[in-house]
């Protein structure tokens, strides 16, 4: 079995990250490089095992984790389908078992908010994981400036939380914004629609889904 350890090693993989992340800092975007899809990849390994899944489910949502980017090397546009088809070779020449090929290529091609759906729990908690990495940290742009409403928002976000409550029922996203740089107003007008994204999900997995933003619960 191929597992997640393998392909954190993968050279090829590190560069497609690589360079996919250069892609999408040369158009402006936060960043999307190993830091994001590791804490992605152990965020969504939270959620599945948070829940009872098997640790091969938690392996497999770490891997769709790990890879669900990589198609932005392509280009930005409709890269949850380009990486899902990038993922599916690569992982082929791994001989990997089919069975989990469509699953992690089922998971990466339904990630993105344009297209995707929660089809199944490896999407679902890969949709969770993904939408709720909000920090500081992703911004590249140092001047403040000289901000765009996605560098305003993420830089606002001084704290971010996603976690599974003792019974089951609810996760939650917890967010601490300084408004000294984004509105709460803000953040919606650019994660609206994640956030739609991310209930769909978490009721995928038998969850509600809520949004607390500096103590108060929003959604």
């Amino acid at each position: 079995m191929v597992t997640f350890e393998e392909l954190k090693k993968n050279e090829a993989i590190r560069i497609y990250i690589q360079r996919a992340d250069e892609s999408l800092k040369a158009l402006g975007f936060t960043e999307h490089s190993f830091a994001h899809v590791t804490r992605v990849a152990e965020t969504a390994g939270y959620i599945l095992d948070t829940l009872g899944f098997s640790a091969h489910d938690v392996e497999l949502v770490k891997m769709a984790s790990y890879l669900h980017d990589i198609g932005n090397l392509v280009n930005r546009a409709d890269h949850s389908q380009s990486g899902a088809v990038m993922a599916f070779r690569i992982l082929d020449h791994m001989a990997m078992d089919a069975e989990d090929i469509a699953t992690i290529v089922t998971a990466i091609g339904n990630h993105d908010e344009g297209t995707g759906v929660p089809v199944n729990p490896i999407a679902a908690a890969l949709i969770l994981a993904d939408k709720s990495d909000v920090r500081r940290s992703r911004v590249r742009n140092r001047d403040i400036s000289t901000f765009d409403i996605h560098d305003r928002v993420n830089y606002s976000v001084t704290d971010s939380a996603l976690v599974i409550n003792n019974d089951h029922t609810t996760v939650t996203l917890t967010l601490t914004i300084d408004t000294q740089y984004s509105s709460v107003m803000d953040y919606f007008e650019i994660f609206l629609k994640r956030m739609v994204m991310c209930r769909h999900a978490a009721e995928k997995l038998g969850l509600n889904f809520k949004l607390t933003i500096n103590e108060q619960t929003l959604i």
